[in-house]
């Protein structure tokens, strides 16, 4: 089954890339959402993409975030960037940035620059984390070291 949901996920792609077909969104929302009902990770998130920005449904955060979730707790960091995002802005979800930052941490982890240089301010401003300028500058030079400019931007004027 998973096997169908992989080759279901890549029909979306091609059609939300428009790659050997004109770009559809509605399709690539339909082969998307019948990935993501059976598990795959990848068709989650990128359903979550589609409800956040509009993209071949109207724009939807609550099911946006939902999706994220879905994605995020199976370990895929864009996901948790983008739910670190939603609790950040509160789209779909209550604002939190304990929660936040939680994800973001998570996303960080993984490699993601955008979570590590976001991560960095929560800890430089004491968003959702306890202030630690310490934590701040290390993981906002993860990210520079990535090439992430308003990490390089930050560091720059730090020194």
């Amino acid at each position: 089954m998973m096997n169908n949901a992989r080759a279901q996920a890549s029909l979306g792609r091609l059609y939300f890339f428009g790659i050997g077909v004109s770009v559809d969104y509605k399709k690539a929302l339909e082969w998307y959402t019948k990935a993501a009902e059976h598990g795959l990770e990848i068709a989650q998130y990128a359903l979550g993409y589609c409800y956040y920005y509009g993209k071949g449904v109207d724009a939807d955060s609550k099911k946006a975030a939902e999706w994220y979730e879905k994605a995020a707790e199976q370990g895929n960091a864009s996901a948790q960037g983008m739910l670190g995002q939603c609790y950040r802005l509160g789209n779909g979800v209550p604002q939190n940035y304990k929660i936040s930052a939680e994800w973001y941490h998570k996303a960080a982890e993984q490699g993601d620059a955008i979570a590590q240089y976001i991560i960095g301010v929560y800890y430089y401003n004491g968003f959702g984390v306890p202030k630690d300028t310490k934590k701040a500058i290390e993981w906002i030079k993860k990210a520079a070291n990535q090439g992430h400019e308003k990490a390089i931007k930050a560091l720059t004027k730090k020194q």
